[in-house]
């Protein structure tokens, strides 16, 4: 038992002789830090007190916590694909073993959608969404940090201006004439939305850098990095593939499905609360987003989202 303390007495002179460092001075310290509690360490207080009602409405709050539980899950991913993207020698198991992460994350959220679109009653979601115009979940930064980490550029830009765009477009170019442009912005015009113009206030510069960023080391160029024959491994292309459909059809047309019953609960035209055109912006028909083309056939690109 003594040996052990000393040895371990030893390695912490070494870690903090590394960092110039007292060891006594530390040690001095324990005896006065107090034990670490669970609300404590996760933050239990502040996090239970993040949720703030716009309205009297007591289902709003299903709303809102469900919400703040998708931002933390797409931290969770932003985590992993940060691992992912940024080693500088990817191997084969760290990216698999990681992207079968990220891709739980996001069955976990698409499973999840039934909590919103089963947990509303439409008579309280159609009185306190006025009070949320003009936000909307398009606004979701996090979102839009995945979608740059997970793909070539080239793939999220609108369809209709893909012709226009290649490797030498200024990033500022392209983020004009992303998918998601096409929910906030008239094309004839030119003129943003306030949803629109307020996202970009609040985001561009991030959205910029973060762009350059990951344009060489997103998942498709890391999965590229892999040896050929793992490129070919029938289980990796699988989880791809499942990553690709996951986040591109399923997770959307769950979001598109809990929207609609809401949305459409009442009769007439009806707009999403950032006033975008919500079905040509969510379906995945229109929009054409495919993380990784080059793994599926021309008849499943031609159908994607059908």
């Amino acid at each position: 038992m003594q040996n052990n303390i000393q040895e371990k007495i030893e390695q912490l002179n070494e870690k903090f002789d590394k960092i110039n460092q007292k060891t006594d001075t530390h040690l001095e310290g324990l005896l006065w830090s107090k034990p670490i509690t669970y609300w404590d360490y996760i933050q239990t207080d502040a996090l239970l007190n993040l949720q703030i009602q716009r309205s009297t409405l007591p289902d709003e709050m299903v709303f809102i916590m469900y919400h703040q539980v998708n931002e933390l899950l797409f931290k969770m991913i932003l985590w992993e694909m940060n691992q992912v993207c940024h080693s500088t020698k990817i191997c084969t198991d760290f990216f698999t073993e990681r992207l079968n992460r990220i891709s739980r994350y996001f069955d976990m959220l698409t499973t999840s959608f039934d909590i919103m679109k089963e947990g509303m009653e439409p008579e309280q979601y159609l009185k306190f969404r006025n009070t949320l115009t003009p936000a909307s979940g398009f606004q979701s930064a996090q979102y839009r940090m995945i979608e740059f980490a997970s793909t070539d550029l080239i793939n999220l830009i609108d369809i209709r201006y893909r012709a226009t765009i290649d490797v030498n477009t200024p990033y500022e170019n392209a983020l004009n004439h992303l998918y998601w442009q096409a929910a906030g912005k008239d094309y004839h015009t030119g003129e943003k939305s306030y949803l629109l113009s307020e996202f970009e206030k609040k985001y561009k510069r991030e959205f910029l850098c973060f762009m350059e960023d990951y344009n060489d080391k997103n998942l498709w160029q890391k999965f590229k990095q892999l040896p050929i024959n793992d490129q070919k491994n029938p289980d990796l292309v699988a989880a791809m593939r499942h990553y690709d459909k996951t986040v591109n059809i399923t997770w959307v047309m769950g979001h598109f499905n809990a929207a609609k019953k809401y949305i459409e609960s009442v009769p007439g035209s009806q707009e999403a609360t950032g006033g975008s055109d919500w079905k040509k912006y969510m379906l995945p028909k229109y929009q054409r987003r495919i993380f990784f083309p080059e793994l599926w056939s021309e008849e499943e690109l031609k159908n994607w989202g059908e």
